[in-house]
């Protein structure tokens, strides 16, 4: 029993390591995902209606989006398109994070996909890149945290929404874009990072008075993505030389 129960600490460490990881996140992202709760609820949905639609597509913009766009005389296929529009970055993030979860079975893949948000990502890859394997219990144990909390919080949202005071009057909903900015600067070091965050920086403005909030995040995320992909290439070329 005592051989078991050592055998056990090192997964169970790495676990809370996970977890550990995940809390800043589950902090910064509550605002938001209470106040989905709420808006959900006066756009008609119900508290289980609201708790559901965070618990299958977990994706604050994306959910937005889809509130916004459900209670209009909109084509459901409309709906579907938008919502995939906004949170096509997530498709880029597992086409790049592939790599780090191909020893996983396919069973934990799916489930890893399924969890990945910005920062789960963004950590992964740290984690690949200082030189360990990204384990499917360290992984879990950061996704479940965010994913579980995020699924409570919008039930608390849409329960106690009209008690929640204006996040945008105490500074609350300010978290998330500090901690994003701690995620992009932890990658400082890679080549062609202060042009690609420029890039995807002037075009997501421009973006963002142009064509409307959530579109600017996926079109500035593509012009860093099509700059990356024009300058890699010739880099690549150098370094063999």
């Amino acid at each position: 029993m005592a051989t078991e129960s050592i055998a056990l600490r090192p997964v169970e460490s790495t676990f809370w390591q996970g977890v550990r990881l995940g809390l800043p996140v589950v902090v910064a992202s509550a605002p938001f995902a209470i106040l989905f709760g709420a808006i959900a609820v006066d756009n008609g949905f119900t508290v289980p209606e609201a708790v559901l639609m965070s618990a299958l597509i977990y994706g604050g913009a994306s959910q937005m989006v889809g509130i916004e766009l459900f209670g209009q005389n909109i084509a459901p296929w409309l709906v579907v398109v938008s919502i995939f529009a906004v949170n096509f970055r997530h498709v880029l993030y597992s086409a790049s994070i592939g790599r780090r979860l191909a020893h996983w079975p396919l069973w934990q893949q799916a489930v890893g996909y399924f969890v990945l948000t910005d920062p789960q990502f963004a950590e992964a890859e740290r984690k690949a890149e200082s030189g360990e394997k990204v384990g499917f219990v360290w992984y879990m144990g950061m996704g479940l945290a965010i994913y579980l909390c995020w699924v409570i919080e919008s039930g608390l949202g849409a329960l106690f929404g009209k008690l929640i005071p204006d996040t945008h009057a105490i500074g609350i909903d300010f978290l998330l874009p500090i901690y994003f900015l701690g995620l992009v600067m932890s990658f400082r070091k890679r080549p062609l990072w202060l042009p690609v965050v420029l890039v995807s920086g002037v075009v997501s403005v421009i973006a963002y008075k142009t064509i409307g909030s959530p579109w600017h995040v996926s079109v500035g995320a593509a012009a860093g993505i099509v700059l990356g992909a024009l300058v890699a290439p010739t880099n690549g070329r150098h370094a063999a030389k």
